[in-house]
């Protein structure tokens, strides 16, 4: 086949995951083009098993030059692809068995509000804040980075700030408003997000805010650029707070954590993890776990007890928090999503059942 007809190929898949809102598209060799759609993977209708020419093609046509050497060298090559007008699409491509592989997530042109998302009202808080520390976090492909795009949209729409964003690669892309806004992508623009984040005290930004937390260097730069008076917003692939502050302080040296903890318990504003479930009606709806950083919170992590910050969710719902239990149990309760897939995501069925029968 000519690289043309590939060119008119991908065009076609691209097109009809922009139509039918798929979150993901995968090129595999030995299996047909693959969409994910509410979840589901669902093969594209009418096409063939993919060989593996025409995964090194599709994958060829996709990259620039220099991240086809980065692939040569590295393995995986992580980039953004503009498809048209119609869509962005951020891409992995990666080896597997010699054979090249493509996953390519969906990037919607318009952001959402956190209201179109179905988030908790208790987010907007946060984007008021002008100092301190955000985290969304859960697992992959639930919708981290779309949440944290609310919020700094609705920071752009409502505040002169100048926002730094750091990202890999650069997925929603913000029409400057009130704020200014800078979007800088590791590996083009930057060497990466620690060399990003060690250059933006220098660029004069109100708000921070960092595609992914990897290392402990991009981990230690966010707290110290919360500490100095900035908004940092991130994620990190974590499954609740309690488990995402562990993480934060385990990722550092014994005797580093100390320092860590304390700059945690001084700059936290608060963790939101989220879940996409699949609706009744179709489509995903979010439940969230909602910590705020209180005071009682606070001292939680000071003193090495964040073990009972479950507790402290559960016990602060006039605080506005929200544990995930009680979200998973409010949609249930609303018809938005099964029972079954309420329990599927619950960390304590007994209790989601407790919740669900109020």
């Amino acid at each position: 086949m000519a690289t043309l007809q590939y060119e008119q190929l991908l065009d076609s898949f691209l097109e009809r995951a922009a139509q039918q809102e798929a979150s993901d598209l995968h090129f595999t060799v030995g299996r047909y083009p693959t969409m994910r759609v509410d979840d589901v993977l669902l093969p594209i209708s009418g096409t063939n098993l993919l060989t593996p020419e025409d995964t090194e093609v599709l994958a060829s046509i996709i990259m620039p030059k220099e991240k086809k050497e980065v692939l040569q060298r590295d393995g995986e090559v992580d980039l953004a692809y503009h498809f048209k007008e119609r869509a962005r699409f951020r891409v992995n491509i990666y080896r597997q068995r010699s054979f090249v592989s493509v996953a390519m997530r969906l990037i919607p042109s318009k952001i959402r509000t956190m209201e179109d998302l179905n988030l908790p009202p208790v987010l907007h808080e946060f984007t008021r804040k002008t100092q301190g520390f955000f985290l969304c976090v859960g697992p992959a492909g639930h919708g981290k980075s779309t949440t944290l795009a609310a919020m700094i949209d609705e920071i752009n729409h409502n505040r002169a700030d100048h926002i730094v964003t750091i990202e890999d690669p650069v997925e929603y892309l913000f029409t400057q408003d009130r704020a200014i806004i800078d979007q800088r992508e590791v590996g083009i623009d930057t060497l990466s997000f620690n060399a990003a984040l060690r250059a933006a005290f220098r660029q004069d930004p109100d708000v921070v805010m960092i595609g992914e937390m990897r290392d402990p260097e991009t981990i230690a730069a966010a707290l110290s650029a919360a500490e100095t008076g900035h908004l940092v917003l991130s994620t990190l692939h974590t499954n609740n707070a309690a488990q995402t502050i562990d993480r934060i302080l385990d990722s550092f040296p014994g005797e580093q954590q100390g320092q860590v903890r304390s700059q945690l318990a001084l700059t936290l504003t608060g963790i939101v993890s989220q879940r996409l479930l699949p609706r009744l009606e179709g489509g995903r709806i979010p439940a969230a776990e909602v910590l705020i950083a209180t005071p009682a919170v606070r001292n939680l992590i000071r003193e090495r007890k964040t073990h009972e910050i479950d507790l402290v969710i559960e016990t602060s719902i006039d605080q506005g928090m929200l544990s995930l239990n009680r979200s998973l149990a409010d949609l249930v309760k609303r018809h938005e999503i099964s029972f079954e897939n309420a329990e599927l995501y619950s960390l304590n069925s007994s209790e989601l059942r407790m919740l669900v029968s109020q």
